[in-house]
């Protein structure tokens, strides 16, 4: 086994692959841009090197510096963990004409699946059925527009040269196509350094299914099952699952079997990924081959047993894969929630800024894998995704269950998250019901016509904890204006009755709480309903809260202002207003506040490069419209109005770099 490997890749992956490596006394090097001196994967290491300056290709891009920095601290192998140049047959090859062993597939491997329309080929001569489309990139408008006729509407343009969403548009009409086209390409070119595109027919509510393979040097396949990936945004996965719910053993034999046929031809070694998308109909096609450890891959530990990162090492050290297909067992189910930087009130624009506040859930069957802590600043120039949180159950529900209580216990401030986002799909009837497809974050919860309706335990919950917190913090202040003999063995507060009202988003609570014996014991009535409530010691200002009700266990994030206490629970965030009855009859008499006058001037919803102006001054415009490209985190969003107006003034230029708030366009109401 290695000695010494460098991981040429940051965040939360690096800490994975160094935990690994540390349970098989394996040393380890990490490297980091110039920003990233204080980062996780840095102090995790044995040692680390910086390499450059914030932007990829001055550090986690720059393959010279990379490998010469691991043979300078004495390294045999380097890891690519994923993005940056874990697919990269260039750099593959460079390790290995360096003396240095690639911990992944070779670099003519790498080339040919890494190409989209070659790895298609491939497919169809090892007999895994493909999407019907064009099997040669793209070169013109004209040729485009003749290819997506034939195809027929609706097409789905994608990327010759990567994967993970960037470069893909969905083209429903030939009106579409040449502004998808375009942006495509632009985005493709800064993603992988080539805008090649190709057409595919666009399969309807498809369910997203991969298969995980592992390969040795002497012909050793075998597949470790299925994950389904249908949750996803802007072709993203953010919440995976292995099994899938639709999958029976005939299928799942038949789709695994596939896959290692496709990799047998490819001759591939080490860990990859073949995906699939998987028809209403249960017919299946090929998508792509990921040459590379996936993001998701702690699932398939948890229901195979495995670790998939110790059999990389071995295979990559030349070693014999002692797993036949019969030993590879699944047992129970797993779940994987992606947690990342981003306001998914404003369509998941990133976010970026400093993390004050951390704390990540535990608990027996709950793992996180996080790059960050407090303290650590999320940069513009990378991806969105902090962490995840990964759990386990004998079934699907109770690991569901799981995952559902340790997002309402995760805790991270200074950045906007998916961490309710996330907890709001865990816990979405036809989520639950395994319903899914990939089009379920569109359908169910941005577009939907009204939302889902909050069940009366969820709001009766949130009102109990939000309205004894608030009870306990009063208590408090009433106790520290009594004079000091009089508080002197009185720790614990009153145990009389106590009543509320409570208010959130026109929803009225009546609140009666009342202590019983024991201090952590109480009885609290919401709109006449009882409840039994434990409370652990000292709960009086945490802003995690676990209460214990009715014989279950819950938590809850909070924030305070007065009498406003913020809670989040099962994805959902409410402010409720807490009032004694007498001062609840006053508020009600209080004017509402007036509608706030709409501003003139377009605001930058995040911190990014300015990379198009659509629009300039003396235009007409109209609400929607979209009027500036920015790139944030490997992604572009459009910016686009919110009037419609005249636009006054221009006050930015490609190339500049904004922030969250900037003004960037000025309108003549």
């Amino acid at each position: 086994m290695f000695n010494k490997i460098l991981i040429a890749n940051r965040g939360e992956i690096t800490v994975r692959v160094i935990q690994t490596c540390k349970r098989l006394g394996i040393g380890t090097v990490a490297v980091y841009s110039a920003p990233d001196f204080r980062s996780v994967h840095v102090i995790e290491a044995d040692e680390a090197m910086e390499l450059g300056g914030a932007r990829p290709a001055e550090s986690y891009l720059n393959k010279e510096k990379i490998i010469e920095t691991a043979l300078k601290t004495g390294c045999q192998a380097i890891h690519p963990g994923y993005g940056f140049l874990s697919e990269n047959a260039a750099f593959a090859e460079m390790v290995v004409k360096a003396g240095l062993t690639f911990i992944g597939p070779p670099a003519p491997v790498i080339a040919t699946l890494g190409d989209k329309i070659a790895a298609k080929k491939l497919a169809v001569a090892a007999g895994v059925p493909t999407v019907p489309g064009h099997l040669e990139a793209i070169t013109s408008l004209e040729e485009a527009s003749a290819v997506a006729q034939e195809v027929g509407y609706p097409v789905l343009l994608k990327p010759a040269a990567g994967g993970g969403g960037k470069g893909m548009r969905t083209v429903d009409e030939p009106g579409q196509l040449a502004g998808a086209l375009k942006a495509c390409q632009q985005e493709t070119l800064k993603a992988f350094g080539d805008d090649s595109i190709f057409i595919e027919r666009f399969i309807r509510s498809p369910r997203h299914i991969e298969i995980q393979i592992m390969a040795d040097m002497h012909g050793n396949i075998v597949h470790l099952g299925e994950r389904e990936c249908s949750i996803q945004r802007r072709y993203q996965k953010i919440i995976e699952e292995s099994p899938s719910t639709v999958l029976d053993a005939a299928l799942r034999k038949k789709m695994g079997t596939m896959a290692c046929e496709l990799a047998r031809k490819a001759g591939y070694v080490n860990a990859g990924t073949v995906e699939f998308i998987l028809a209403p109909d249960n017919q299946f096609y090929f998508l792509e081959m990921n040459t590379r450890l996936q993001v998701e891959h702690p699932v398939t530990e948890k229901v195979t047993g495995l670790d998939l990162v110790e059999l990389q090492l071995r295979i990559a050290d030349g070693g014999v894969m002692l797993l036949s297909q019969e030993k590879v067992q699944l047992s129970g189910w797993a779940f994987e929630a992606r947690i990342c930087a981003e306001d998914t009130d404003k369509g998941f624009v990133p976010s970026v800024g400093l993390i004050t506040r951390y704390a990540e859930p535990r608990g027996p069957q709950v793992r996180v894998d996080s790059g960050v802590a407090a303290g650590s600043t999320v940069h513009l120039f990378y991806d969105s995704m902090l962490a995840k949180v990964i759990t386990w159950g004998e079934d699907r529900e109770q690991a569901r269950q799981t995952m559902v209580q340790a997002l309402n216990g995760y805790h991270i401030e200074g950045v906007h998250t998916n961490v309710d986002f996330v907890n709001r799909v865990m816990t979405h009837p036809s989520f639950i019901s395994g319903d899914l497809s990939t089009n379920f974050i569109e359908e169910h919860l941005l577009n939907q016509k009204a939302p889902t309706p909050l069940s009366q335990p969820t709001l009766h919950f949130m009102a109990i904890a939000t309205t004894l917190i608030y009870h306990l913090r009063e208590d408090l202040v009433q106790r520290s204006l009594l004079p000091l003999k009089a508080r002197v063995g009185s720790a614990s507060p009153v145990k009389g009755p106590a009543a509320y009202v409570s208010k959130s988003n026109g929803n009225v609570f009546e609140v009666e709480i009342r202590q019983e014996q024991t201090e952590n014991h109480w009885r609290i009535k919401v709109n006449r309903i009882l409840y039994e409530v434990i409370t652990p010691p000292m709960e009086y200002y945490r802003r995690r809260l676990k209460l214990t009700i009715n014989g279950q266990a819950h938590h809850f994030r909070l924030r305070y202002s007065g009498n406003f206490i913020e809670a989040a629970f099962c994805g959902i965030i409410r402010e409720f207003e807490i009032y004694n009855p007498r001062e609840w009859r006053l508020a009600a008499h209080m004017p509402p506040p007036a509608p706030k006058a709409p501003e003139n001037v377009l605001k930058c919803p995040m911190p990014g490069l300015v990379v198009e102006i659509k629009a300039k001054a003396g235009d007409r415009i109209y609400k929607g419209q979209e009027l500036v490209t920015l790139e944030s985190m490997k992604m572009e969003s459009s910016v686009a109005s919110p009037v419609d107006a005249e636009i006054a003034s221009v006050d930015i230029n490609p190339g500049d770099t904004v922030d969250t708030g900037s003004i960037l366009m000025t309108f003549k109401l």
